[in-house]
C-alpha cells in the first residue's frame, strides 16, 4: 500500500517537473548557435529539446544495428549460433515477461488472461518445465479441462516434472469420482515421492475405500517413517487396519490367518473394542478359552461394551442362566460402577429369574440416566415381579420416548452407526467412530420395538425365541438397545 502511494507521488512529481521545464523552454527567448564546417545554425529551446530526443533515438538504434552487425560478422566468421543467440535473447526476455504476467494473472484470479500469457511464454521460451505447469493450472482455473489434461500429460514425459503431472491427473480423477484410476495414479505418485504427505493421505484413503488393508498398512508405515504421523496414532490406526484385514480373512473363511490377524490387531491396540471381540473369537475358535477371557476382561476394564459381553457369552454357549451369571461376574466385577456392567448384570439376573437381584443390580440407573435399554430392563423386571399391566405399559411408554443411550458416533460429523466401521459412512473420515451418547432424538429404536411384544405377552424370565430357548444376555442387550 505504501509503495503504491509512493509510485503515484513520484509520477505526479515527474509530470509536474516536465510541465515546468516545458514552460521554461517556451518562455525563454534565448537561442543556441551551432557552427559546423563554416555553417552556422540557430536553434531555439524547443527545437533543441526535440533534437536531443532524436539524437537519443538515433544512438539507441545505432547500438542495436551495431549489435546485429557484430552478430552477423561473428556468424560469417564461423560462429553459427551468433545470430540465433541475438534473437533468442529478445525472445527470452519476452517469454519471461509473459511468464511473469501469467503468474500474476493467475494469482489475481484472471484465469483467461493467465492462460493466454502462459501459452505465449510456452511459445517464446521453449521450457516446458516452467510453462506447461502454468498452462495446466490456468486452464483448470478457466474451466478448460481438456487443455489442462494435455498439459499434465506433457509433464509426464520429463523425469523432473513427472510427479507434478501424475499429481495433476490424480486430482482430476478424484474430482470426476473415478476412484479406480485415481488409486493407480496415487500409487504411481507414491512411488515417485514416497515422503510426500498429501500423496500419502490420498493413497491411504483410496486404499481404505477399496478394501486394500494390506496396502493401507504399508502406506501408514511410510507415514510413520516420514515423520508425518505420531507413533501412538500410528499404532492405533495400524490396529484398525489390521482389524479390517482380519475381518477380510474371516470372510474368506481362512480361520488360521483370521485368528492371527485378529490377535495382532488386539495386541496393537488393546482398547479397540472390535479388535478385542474379534481376537477373543479367534482364541475360542482355537480352543483357547483362557486367553479369550483374558482379552475380553482387559478390554472391559478400559471400556465396558455390549460387543464384549456378546463375545464373552460365546466362550461357553451351552451354559445355563445360573452358570452364565456366575461366569459373567468376571466382567461385571472388573467395572462394577459402570452403567454397562449394571445393565448386563440386571439382564443376567432377569434371565436367571432373580428379579429382586436384577432390581438391585440396576440400582437407580433407570431414574438417574434413563435410556431405552435401562427402562426396557426395568419393565421386564416389573413384569417378572407380577406388576400390573398399567405399570408395565407406563414403563414401556417411557422407554419408547427415552434416549437411545451410547452408540457408535462419528466424532467429526456426529453420524450414528449401528456397528463400528473404520471409515465413517457419512463423511468418509478414518478412525473417528467412538462409543458415546448421540445427539438427542425422539425416534424409537427398532430393537426396542422387537422387545416390547415379548414383554407384554409373557413374563420377563420367559423371554425366548420362537423355538422356546432362553435368550442369551447379549441378545437381550441387543433387543433392548
Amino acid at each position: 500500500m505504501l509503495w503504491s502511494l509512493t509510485k503515484v507521488i513520484l509520477f505526479v512529481v515527474a509530470i509536474a517537473a516536465l510541465a515546468f521545464a516545458a514552460g521554461l523552454l517556451s518562455e525563454t527567448g534565448e537561442a543556441m548557435r551551432i557552427t559546423v564546417a563554416g555553417w552556422e545554425f540557430t536553434i531555439g529551446p524547443v527545437q533543441a529539446t526535440v533534437l536531443a530526443v532524436l539524437l537519443f533515438v538515433v544512438v539507441w538504434l545505432s547500438l542495436k544495428i551495431l549489435g546485429f552487425l557484430g552478430a552477423t560478422f561473428r556468424f560469417l566468421n564461423g560462429d553459427e549460433t551468433a545470430i540465433s543467440r541475438y534473437f533468442d535473447r529478445n525472445r527470452e526476455r519476452k517469454g519471461y515477461r509473459a511468464l511473469s504476467e501469467g503468474m500474476m494473472a493467475l494469482a489475481s484470479g484472471e484465469a483467461r488472461l493467465a492462460l493466454t500469457r502462459a501459452q505465449s511464454a510456452e511459445r517464446l521460451l521453449g521450457k516446458p518445465e516452467l510453462t506447461t505447469l502454468l498452462v495446466a493450472q490456468a486452464a483448470e482455473a478457466a474451466g478448460d479441462r481438456k487443455r489442462a489434461t494435455e498439459a499434465y500429460k506433457t509433464l509426464l514425459k520429463d523425469d523432473a516434472t513427472r510427479f507434478v503431472g501424475v499429481r495433476g491427473l490424480l486430482q482430476q480423477k478424484l474430482i470426476d469420482g473415478d476412484r479406480d484410476v485415481a488409486l493407480k495414479l496415487a500409487e504411481k505418485a507414491f512411488e515417485l515421492r514416497p515422503k510426500h504427505a498429501e500423496t500419502q493421505d490420498i493413497l491411504l484413503k483410496l486404499q481404505s475405500d477399496a478394501g486394500d488393508w494390506s496396502g493401507a498398512r504399508a502406506t501408514l508405515g511410510a507415514k510413520l517413517k516420514a515423520g508425518t504421523l505420531p507413533k501412538d496414532v500410528y499404532r492405533r490406526r495400524d490396529a484398525v487396519l489390521a482389524l479390517q484385514q482380519a475381518r477380510t480373512v474371516i470372510d474368506e473363511e481362512a480361520s488360521i490367518e483370521a485368528r492371527e490377524a485378529a490377535i495382532e490387531a488386539n495386541k496393537l491396540s488393546p482398547d479397540l473394542i472390535p479388535a478385542a471381540a474379534l481376537a477373543a473369537r479367534g482364541y475360542v475358535a482355537k480352543g483357547d478359552k483362557k486367553n479369550a477371557t483374558r482379552v475380553l476382561k482387559k478390554a472391559w476394564e478400559v471400556m465396558p461394551h455390549p460387543d464384549l459381553a456378546a463375545a464373552f457369552a460365546e466362550i461357553e454357549p451351552e451354559e445355563g442362566p445360573q452358570e452364565r451369571l456366575k461366569r459373567f461376574r468376571t466382567l461385571t466385577n472388573a467395572r462394577p460402577d459402570s452403567d454397562e456392567s449394571k445393565q448386563l448384570l440386571a439382564e443376567l439376573m432377569v434371565a436367571a429369574e432373580d428379579f429382586p437381584g436384577a432390581r438391585r443390580a440396576l440400582d437407580d440407573l433407570a431414574t438417574r440416566h434413563p435410556t431405552q435399554r435401562s427402562l426396557a430392563i426395568l419393565a421386564a423386571i416389573a413384569r417378572g415381579e407380577g406388576a400390573e399391566d398399567t405399570v408395565v405399559r407406563e414403563l414401556i411408554a417411557k422407554a419408547i420416548a427415552a434416549p437411545r443411550g451410547p452408540q457408535w458416533v462419528c466424532d467429526k460429523c456426529h453420524a450414528i452407526h449401528g456397528s463400528w466401521h473404520p471409515v465413517c459412512d457419512n463423511c468418509g473420515s478414518f478412525d473417528t467412530l467412538s462409543w458415546r451418547e448421540p445427539p438427542a432424538t425422539t425416534a424409537a429404536s427398532s430393537a426396542l420395538a422387537d422387545l416390547l411384544p415379548l414383554m407384554e405377552a409373557r413374563p420377563a424370565p420367559q423371554l425366548a425365541d420362537q423355538a422356546g430357548e432362553q435368550l442369551p444376555p447379549d441378545e437381550i442387550a441387543r433387543r433392548a438397545n
